[in-house]
């Protein structure tokens, strides 16, 4: 091969490499760019949406007050009228049943979490607690004579919906996730007695699921947060 040839050979090469390099280079400043594009986006999103939860506890402590205030002009205004002051009771009554208050008294706290060990005889699904899981649970409590109940600190109402999101179950149109703490007011021994033998809590035992069941003589159950509407609830005239 000819010097000529060689110089040629060596050129082309070099130049190949060279074109490959200038496109490497451009293809990773461009991933680069979408990167910090992507995370500038995400970290604008995040911004907002912690403003606008900032704006949303500022104005539920602002409803907050008002309410205590309002509970005061009631309870000032009911004194020394005995019509005024069984009406002022029974506010606070159908406050109490409605979930729109904080309440307090003996019960039970039930703690579920998501199983860890896998045995081979079992499904893998059946160790993670479903929203369905958390339903019967509700429901049996209330066939118990629970007078409140909360999930992870979301009251559960006349209007409470639970479904399922993925992994996260959806209450109240919050996301909550394991471990689900549900904590009940009613006769401790009655409530108790779901983790009785047969019954679902135990089910979810057998599965792998992990229960831990608590009586309490002072159970916290907080007030529901949300908005209640009624579509197409009216008064019988």
């Amino acid at each position: 091969m000819t010097n000529k040839k060689k110089t040629s050979l060596v050129l082309g090469i070099m130049c190949f490499a060279l074109t490959l390099g200038i496109v490497v280079q451009l293809r990773t400043v461009k991933n680069t760019n979408s990167t910090v594009s992507q995370n500038y986006e995400e970290n604008n999103l995040r911004a907002e949406v912690l403003k606008y939860k900032e704006r949303y506890e500022n104005k539920y402590k602002d409803l907050e007050k008002a309410q205590a205030e309002l509970e005061k002009v009631r309870e000032k205004a009911t004194q020394n009228n005995g019509e005024l002051e069984e009406a002022e009771n029974q506010i606070k009554q159908a406050n109490k049943i409605n979930g729109t208050t904080e309440v307090t008294g003996p019960g039970i706290i039930i703690t579920l979490t998501d199983g860890k060990s896998i045995p081979t005889t079992l499904n893998p699904n059946d160790l993670i607690v479903h929203y369905l899981d958390i339903l019967s649970v509700v429901n049996e409590l209330k066939n118990a004579g629970a007078e409140a109940i909360s999930v992870n600190d979301q009251r559960i109402v006349n209007t409470t919906g639970i479904s399922c999101s993925g992994n996260i179950i959806d209450i109240n149109g919050e996301r909550v996730g394991s471990p689900f703490v549900i904590k009940a007011i009613g006769l401790p021994e009655y409530l108790a007695n779901l983790s009785r033998p047969g019954g679902y809590l135990e089910k979810m035992k057998d599965d792998g699921v992990d229960v831990k069941t608590e009586k309490s003589n002072s159970v916290t159950i907080p007030k529901y947060t949300g908005v209640m509407t009624f579509k197409y609830l009216k008064n019988v005239e």
